[in-house]
């Protein structure tokens, strides 16, 4: 293999490898700024920071499907939060590297989880959806989603009972499972928890009451229903052909390229 072609295979390795779970991962897309890091310290320390991403739309463009004023709560305020937790958890994390002291490390690696993983969540949930949006797949992803579920009606069937059913606070997902090169849905309970190792979100779906209370109240089912309209199907193809094509160049079980 030439340094060239080792170069962009190492790379595609790199890229799962970095994108090995569903709790604190996500694909980045044409358009994404997840987990961007921005140096932040002093001259003995520096710390990899987070920001929050603009959205990729107006804040009214999801309208009537999703409320205007849900958007600035869930976006300005709720994604900000998680933002400001997951940087406040390095910042704990490298002072107790400086004290020696790690009394308090599973509650800070808990924190850092939770927070970390709902802004990878909430950063493709807002890339997901489009006002241009709706519709169904086409492609390879709508050929995939054909083959794995049957069709799209029985994919949407099962993802929107997917979607209903989480108990409490959580996500619908849909991922990319590379071992089996598959698709799968399922649930994330609050923002890290029953993941999915090594699956790869590329559709993802907030259930948390704040995502759809002040619309629908306590009718998720309506809101779901109304999601379906604005899911930028363009988004979770490139999403997924990244995935598989990267993929097609290792072997995961065995860890070889």
């Amino acid at each position: 293999m030439s340094h060239e072609s080792l170069g962009a295979t190492l790379q595609r390795r790199g890229i799962l490898q970095a994108l090995g779970g569903t709790a604190g991962v996500a694909l980045l897309g044409t358009t994404s700024t997840v987990a961007t890091p921005d140096d932040h310290g002093d001259e003995t320390t520096r710390q990899s920071r987070y920001r929050l991403p603009e959205l990729p739309y107006a804040v009214d463009a999801l309208e009537p499907h999703i409320d205007e004023r849900i958007m600035e709560l869930h976006h300005d305020e709720h994604h900000q939060s998680y933002v400001d937790s997951a940087n406040e958890a390095l910042e704990a994390f490298a002072a107790m590297r400086r004290g020696g002291a790690f009394e308090d490390i599973r509650a800070a690696k808990r924190d850092f989880s939770f927070n970390l993983s709902g802004h990878v969540n909430h950063t493709i949930f807002w890339e997901n959806m489009s006002p241009d949006g709706g519709g169904t797949p086409g492609g390879d992803l709508g050929a995939a989603i054909r083959r794995e579920f049957g069709s799209f009606e029985t994919f949407r069937d099962e993802f929107t009972a997917t979607a209903t059913a989480v108990e409490g606070d959580g996500w619908a997902m849909l991922f990319y499972e590379p071992l089996a090169e598959t698709l799968v849905i399922g649930q994330v309970e609050g923002q890290n928890e029953l993941a999915h190792q090594r699956a790869v979100p590329i559709l993802t779906l907030d259930v948390w009451e704040h995502a759809y209370y002040l619309q629908y109240e306590n009718d998720r089912e309506a809101y779901v229903e109304e999601w379906w309209h604005v899911v930028d199907w363009d988004d979770v193809e490139r999403r997924y052909e990244a995935l598989a094509e990267a993929r097609t160049d290792i072997d995961l079980e065995s860890g070889t390229v």
